[in-house]
C-alpha cells in the first residue's frame, strides 16, 4: 500500500514505472493558499485572534484614551499575521513535495515533506469516494477503502477527510477544478471494477473567507 520514496522518481509522484498497459489519466497537486485555509482551519483561527484582540481594545478603553487602545492591539495583529505567515509556508512546502496520480488502475498519492511515501489505492479498494467542492473550483475527493486497508491518519494528514480518524479515508486535497477530476476518477473506476458510480456529491463547503 505504502512506499518509502527516497531514491529519485523514474516518473515524478510515482516511486516506479509503469506497468504494461497502465495510464495515467490526470496529475495535480493541492493548491498551498486553499490547503492553509482549509487544512488549518485559518478562519476560525483568525477568529480567536480578533476575539482577543477586540476583548483587550475594550478592556483598555475604559482606562486610557482611544488611541492606546488602538496600539493595545497591535501585538495580536503581529502574533496573528505571523502565525498564517508560518502556517501558509507549511502549506506551501506540503503541497510543493505532493503530487496525486489517477491511472486507469489506481490511485497514487506521493505525500510528505521530512518523510516522503507513496500511497497506491487500485480501484478494487475503493468502496466510494466523496466530493466536496470549495470555492474557485477547488475541491476535496476523498477514498473510503474496503476495511481490510488501514492507514495511520496522523501519517497522512493533511491528506485525508477531516476528523475520519476510526477508519482514515486519504483525500486528493484543495485540487484544482476538483469536478473535473471526479468525473475522470469516477471513469476510471467505472472501467476497472465494472461498477456503480462511485461518486458521491456531499453538500458544498461554505467558501473560506
Amino acid at each position: 500500500m505504502s512506499h518509502d520514496d527516497f531514491a529519485v522518481e523514474p516518473i515524478e509522484g510515482l516511486p516506479e514505472e509503469l506497468p504494461a498497459g497502465e495510464e495515467i489519466l490526470w496529475q495535480g497537486r493541492p493548491n498551498w493558499w486553499s490547503l492553509t485555509k482549509e487544512s488549518w482551519g485559518l478562519k476560525w483561527l483568525m477568529g480567536y485572534f480578533a476575539l482577543f484582540a477586540l476583548w483587550r481594545f475594550i478592556v483598555v478603553l475604559g482606562v486610557a484614551p482611544f488611541g492606546h487602545a488602538l496600539l493595545s492591539v497591535l501585538p495580536f495583529a503581529i502574533f496573528a499575521a505571523a502565525t498564517v505567515a508560518v502556517l501558509a509556508l507549511i502549506s506551501y512546502v506540503q503541497a510543493r513535495n505532493t503530487v496525486y496520480t489517477i491511472t486507469n488502475r489506481r490511485v497514487a498519492m506521493r505525500i510528505g515533506a521530512a518523510l516522503t511515501m507513496t500511497l497506491n489505492l487500485p480501484y478494487q479498494w475503493v468502496k466510494n469516494a466523496n466530493l466536496a467542492l470549495l470555492s474557485g473550483g477547488h475541491g476535496t475527493i476523498a477514498l473510503q477503502t474496503s476495511g481490510k486497508t488501514r492507514m495511520s491518519y496522523l501519517m497522512c494528514w493533511p491528506h485525508v477527510r477531516p476528523w475520519r480518524m476510526a477508519h482514515t479515508e486519504p483525500a486528493l486535497r484543495c485540487i484544482p477544478d476538483a469536478a473535473n477530476v471526479a468525473q475522470i476518477l469516477a471513469a476510471a473506476a467505472e472501467t476497472r471494477v465494472s461498477e456503480a458510480p462511485i461518486i458521491t456529491r456531499v453538500p458544498d463547503a461554505v467558501p473560506a473567507e
